[in-house]
């Protein structure tokens, strides 16, 4: 089982077992999220990390029960807080979103209406989940988006989405985003369009409301040097599976998957100047036609006869984890 495991049962905020979200489709059945297992306390902040396709995102929208026809969902256990999200009708967990639970889209515009000025847009939030008078929730509004660093907020509010940067749009998400004080954001990609200045300030400013407010982030992302000073842990996704999680450290600096290992020299650094980046050959498998065995075989430079089996998910070292038959061996 593909598994995130890092602490006791008891401190957990989010415990999820054996997710599994697949897609019946006219060709087969998409496995685009395929057993893996996530816990994440209060608090902490989990890194996502995957090329496009590898089945992170959906597991964001899943846990937030977003995931539309043909896509179903299950898992051997799916907790969160103390509550078995399995078992809430959906206007209870429509409650939850929002409430307790909140996402942070890659775009913007999934989360604001382009017709509606952005004061009407939080405080409608804001008193979909509390009951307080406009005023109240016109004043929670007001410090959030101080919270998240934007600059004049009482003039923020009274504008439209289009009025705004992209990099001003993204930061209202986000502070829609904590406007209920969440217990866990997903953030999916929220930075990905922005210049590196604007999203370096929403990095900072993200992992200090983490630190200061006790929420817990999964922040998903296709880039590792990202997450590697945001993120406490990192889970390594690829075609639908993990296959690779330790703290931030123990990945970035001792990786043992030769996917991680390939992810990470495609970073460039002060060392990679003047040289061609590492990249990993081929593509993400098709996963209506993986391959047997490990999914990563057939792009993998070490890929024996052995891996047409599949590999486990197994320690080597407290708190890290892999699934490769040929663990450790440096690209």
């Amino acid at each position: 089982m593909n598994s995130v495991r890092a602490m006791p049962a008891s401190d957990l905020l989010l415990d999820v077992q054996g997710l599994k979200t697949y897609f019946h489709t006219r060709e087969g059945v998409v496995k685009a999220v395929d057993g893996i297992s996530l816990e994440i306390r209060q608090g902490e902040i989990l890194g996502l990390v995957g090329e496009s396709g590898s089945g992170k995102s959906i597991t964001g929208f899943s846990l937030m029960k977003l995931v539309d026809e043909p896509g179903r969902m299950q898992a051997d256990r799916l907790y969160f807080n103390g509550l078995d999200l399995q078992k809430l009708s959906p206007d209870e967990y429509r409650q939850l979103r929002g409430r307790d639970m909140a996402m942070i889209f890659q775009d913007p515009s999934t989360t604001l209406n382009p017709v509606l000025r952005i004061d009407t847009q939080m405080i409608e939030a804001v008193q979909a989940h509390n009951r307080v008078s406009r005023q109240a929730a016109r004043a929670r509004s007001l410090d959030v988006l101080k919270k998240v660093g934007i600059p004049s907020p009482e003039e923020r509010l009274t504008v439209y989405p289009h009025h705004l940067s992209g990099g001003m749009r993204q930061r209202i998400a986000i502070a829609i985003a904590l406007l209920n004080s969440p217990k866990l954001i997903i953030a999916d990609e929220p930075t990905t369009a922005l210049d590196v200045t604007i999203q370096g300030q929403i990095l900072y400013e993200v992992q200090k409301l983490c630190r200061e407010t006790g929420t817990a982030l999964i922040w998903i992302t296709h880039d590792l040097a990202i997450v590697s000073g945001l993120a406490d842990r990192i889970a390594v996704m690829y075609a639908g599976r993990i296959v690779e999680t330790g703290m931030a450290s123990q990945i970035i600096g001792a990786a043992q998957h030769p996917y991680t290992h390939g992810l990470i020299s495609s970073i460039p650094s002060v060392h990679t100047r003047g040289h061609d980046l590492f990249q990993i050959p081929g593509s993400t498998p098709s996963l209506l036609n993986l391959p047997k065995g490990c999914p990563f075989r057939t792009r993998c430079y070490r890929a024996t006869a052995q891996c047409e089996l599949d590999p486990a998910l197994e320690a080597v070292a407290p708190g890290h984890e892999a699934s490769c038959w040929h663990k450790g061996v440096q690209a």
